[in-house]
């Protein structure tokens, strides 16, 4: 009997040394937290700041208003330079315009005079085609006469019954007509090819072309009317060039009136760098966001253990007092002395901490796990190798 409990005291012994042995030899980290990288929203523009209040570490997604800045001082000059030359175009093109409709209206108004002017004409024409006629039928009847009284003249003459001074009136009579009836056709002619012209536009005078006044000064109003048109046409270019600058002014301005702060990552407020109401300046830091996107496990081990690691290398983290054991893998070995990583970091690691060896850890539950999101600072143990009471500790807290 007293061997049995001997036994069974060294079996005792030689389980307690090998689960001590076995926990202590095992790759383990000697502490280990979660960490995750910060970003610093800083002011876009210069001017009094206002901030949403919100408890430090409130969560975050990434798009949310954090608060707004305004500068009721910005400067708006360029803003009212192009105002004013944008008005001072507008007010030439309407003086242009002005100017084009009133030779619009000149235009007409010498239109009709001249449309009146080559209806009375031909009319005028038309009177003296007439009146050359009938001169030409009476120079006619005049001929027609004297050469019968030349013809009585000369058989009266021949009979002894009148005088030779009576023939020869008679003659020159006869002569007399006969350019008379010449005069007039040739008047009728130059009165013909007068109204032809006159039907093709063109109104003769002592031979030249007799352009109505009117259309003359239809003419010089049209050119003159051309030349503002093409002035109108580059202000209006003018005006649109001046206008597009505006908006663009206009849109700077208001970028730099009032801005309002986003979030640009989804994590948790870590740091108020200035308060609400305070003057800032562009560019000047505000806040600091933690990025729960970007969780990881950092620790650090031993030499011997760090030099047994490799990036990929399997690993498990368990929070303290915590039963869950979460799966990761390496993916940093930045061994002893490595406090340059950390300063964009969360969490700062311990003087103790960097005079070992710095191993970072991904573990994907920390960011996918609603329950284990943003939670930089929680601390726990890493695992690089199976446990003696594994088991056992995933029922103890």
């Amino acid at each position: 009997m007293k061997a049995i409990k001997i036994g069974l005291g060294l079996l005792l012994i030689c389980g307690a040394l090998y689960v001590v042995l076995g926990e202590q030899l095992s790759g383990a980290s000697a502490n280990a937290f979660i960490n995750a990288r910060l970003t610093t929203s800083r002011a876009p523009i210069a001017g009094k700041i206002d901030l949403i209040s919100r408890p430090l570490g409130a969560q975050v997604s990434q798009g949310d208003t954090l608060g707004a800045i305004e500068d009721p001082l910005v400067d708006s000059i360029r803003l009212l330079d192009l105002e004013l030359e944008q008005a001072d175009v507008q007010a030439e093109i309407a003086r242009l315009q002005s100017v084009i409709a009133s030779f619009d209206q000149s235009i007409k108004l010498l239109q009709t005079r001249a449309a009146i002017y080559s209806e009375e004409r031909k009319r005028q024409l038309e009177a003296q085609a007439q009146s050359a006629e009938s001169t030409r039928a009476a120079a006619e009847a005049r001929l027609r006469y004297a050469e019968l009284s030349r013809e009585r003249s000369s058989r009266l003459s021949g009979q002894g019954i009148s005088t030779a001074q009576s023939l020869e009136q008679a003659q020159s009579l006869a002569e007399v007509s006969n350019l008379e009836v010449a005069s007039a056709k040739a008047q009728a002619a130059e009165i013909l090819v007068a109204r032809k012209a006159a039907d093709r536009g063109v109104f003769l005078g002592d031979g030249f072309n007799d352009a109505p006044y009117s259309e003359q000064r239809i003419s010089e109003i049209d050119v003159q009317r051309l030349e503002l048109k093409a002035q109108l046409e580059s202000k209006k270019l003018a005006l649109t060039a001046v206008s597009e600058r505006i908006a663009n002014e206009r849109l700077r301005v208001n970028r730099l009136s009032a801005s309002n702060l986003v979030a640009n990552v989804n994590g948790a407020l870590w740091e108020y760098l200035s308060a609400s109401g305070e003057t800032v300046q562009r560019g000047q830091d505000l806040l600091r966001l933690i990025d729960c996107d970007s969780a990881i496990v950092t620790l650090s081990v031993s030499e011997s253990v760090y030099n047994t690691l490799r990036v990929g290398a399997p690993a498990t983290f368990r929070l303290s007092r915590s039963r869950v054991v979460l799966e990761g893998s390496v993916i940093r070995l930045a061994g002893s002395g490595a406090a340059t990583i950390y300063e964009n970091m969360a969490i700062a690691p311990s003087q103790r901490h960097l005079q070992r060896y710095d191993v970072a850890l991904d573990v994907p539950a920390l960011r996918s796990d609603p329950d284990l999101r943003c939670l930089a600072g929680r601390t726990g143990r890493v695992f690089f190798e199976n446990r003696a009471f594994d088991w056992l500790r995933v029922w103890w807290g």
